[in-house]
């Protein structure tokens, strides 16, 4: 079967970031949205650690140890780029001000909820982090991750069975087989990235999906 790589799913996410966008980009697999951001396009790019104008990660041997992301990888600084207090950080994302956030996530319940906790394997990030405050202050709340697990479960599920980040925080999920919007009608798929069709997707996401890929063919 095949599947989008990471940075096949970051590139992506990163075409449906708008001109003038404020966006943060969680921890992990996220963070690679900012490798494939269009140069022609301004979108300003927030860490909750302080930064605000962030950009790439930077070309090797030209790392700089005092510019890094939330997640302690090495980043770069635009051209006008701020620091800030954390406080401030925060307050910003806390305050509406952030138009998207991109979150990895453990589970994605068919409702919108989201769990990205630490799960208690060895090395994990050991708390939620500004996870829980991006969830509910983002204007839209972009999900990241692959559709299975390691063990071939559907990381999309009727309920999280994981501690919950955000109830009903979540708006469009991508994974390596599909995009997905997260509506008042239900989960609508609105492209397949893999080489299954719907029902195969449908089957393998082991809840209800709504097929909303014949009104994009059709765009």
């Amino acid at each position: 079967m095949k599947k989008l790589t990471r940075d096949e799913m970051a590139r992506r996410v990163a075409q449906d970031i708008p001109e003038g966008a404020y966006v943060n980009l969680g921890i992990g697999v996220p963070t690679l949205v900012a490798n494939h951001l269009a140069a022609d396009k301004e979108i300003f790019l927030h860490s909750e650690n302080g930064l605000l104008g962030m950009g790439p990660a930077p070309a090797k041997g030209e790392e700089d140890d005092e510019l890094i992301n939330a997640g302690k990888q090495h980043v770069t600084l635009l051209t006008g780029g701020a620091y800030f207090h954390h406080a401030d950080s925060f307050a910003m994302m806390r305050g509406g001000h952030l138009d998207f956030c991109v979150l990895g996530a453990f589970q994605v319940s068919a409702g919108g909820d989201l769990a990205n906790w630490h799960t208690g394997a060895p090395d994990a990030i050991p708390a939620v982090g500004g996870a829980m405050d991006l969830a509910i202050g983002a204007k839209q709340v972009y999900v990241m991750m692959e559709h299975l697990t390691k063990q071939g479960e559907s990381k999309i599920a009727a309920e999280c069975t994981y501690p919950v980040t955000g109830v009903g925080c979540v708006d469009r999920i991508y994974t390596d087989l599909a995009m997905i919007d997260v509506t008042d009608q239900g989960l609508v798929v609105r492209e397949i990235f893999s080489d299954i069709d719907f029902d195969a997707l449908h089957k393998l996401t082991g809840v209800p999906l709504i097929d909303g890929t014949q009104a994009a063919r059709a765009a």
